[in-house]
């Protein structure tokens, strides 16, 4: 596969805490400059992309990140409030917590909900597939397609494991048509790119790729 279609799904991605407007602002211009699918940067940051970019570049932020258990309200303001300033997708995490507690109800409503003030715009959906069985991770799937989400997506990166190929596959087997699917965390080279891209993954979560194709050491998400 041609690296420019691999970028073409990238996610250029930071979200480390430390993370200076400087850095942000390196990841703008890469993003532009390599084509990738969007930027991915935390809410406090996205109205100052948005604005640096002037419409070049998709911007995507996290909400509820990186642990999900904030509460349905507290992710509703922080989506509406990161879509004002200029998010055009969103990757939310769930409340491992309630998938864990079986309340399947919470979890689909809090997707609606979001998916609700995203309106046209992206909605990704976080499941944190290291902390999770694969009945919990057919659930989800079963949850994300019910609640009209966009994409499901692997990991956030700070939950100790990323994305692996086991895990798209098995989404690939238990999505619905309406749903996409993101790999993220951990995606260390233009092989394995190429691989989750190939098993059907739609979007890929990653602050290496770019590292890579500009021959720098790739360290990070």
């Amino acid at each position: 596969m041609d690296v420019k279609e691999i970028l073409k799904h990238v996610d250029h991605t930071l979200l480390l805490q430390p993370s200076t407007w400087e850095e942000i602002k390196q990841i703008c211009d890469d993003a532009m400059e390599y084509g990738t699918a969007s930027i991915c940067i935390p809410p406090s940051y996205v109205k100052q992309a948005a604005e640096y970019m002037n419409g070049k570049m998709a911007v995507c932020t996290v909400i509820g990140f990186p642990n999900g258990y904030m509460t349905t309200a507290a992710k509703e303001f922080e989506t509406k409030d990161a879509l004002a300033n200029g998010a055009s997708e969103i990757d939310m995490v769930i409340n491992i917590g309630w998938l864990k507690d079986q309340k399947y109800d919470l979890i689909e409503n809090e997707i609606r909900t979001l998916k609700a003030a995203c309106g046209d715009k992206i909605l990704k959906v976080i499941i944190e597939t290291c902390f999770l069985t694969d009945e919990e991770k057919i659930k989800m799937c079963q949850i994300v397609t019910e609640a009209g989400a966009d994409y499901i997506k692997t990991s956030t990166g700070f939950g100790g494991a990323g994305a692996t190929f086991a895990d798209i596959e098995l989404f690939s087997r238990h999505i619905g048509p309406n749903v996409k699917m993101k790999a993220a965390g951990g995606i260390s080279s233009l092989e394995d790119a190429e691989k989750f891209l190939a098993l059907g993954a739609d979007r890929l979560g990653t602050s290496r790729i770019i590292k890579i194709v500009k021959n720098e050491k790739a360290t990070g998400y």
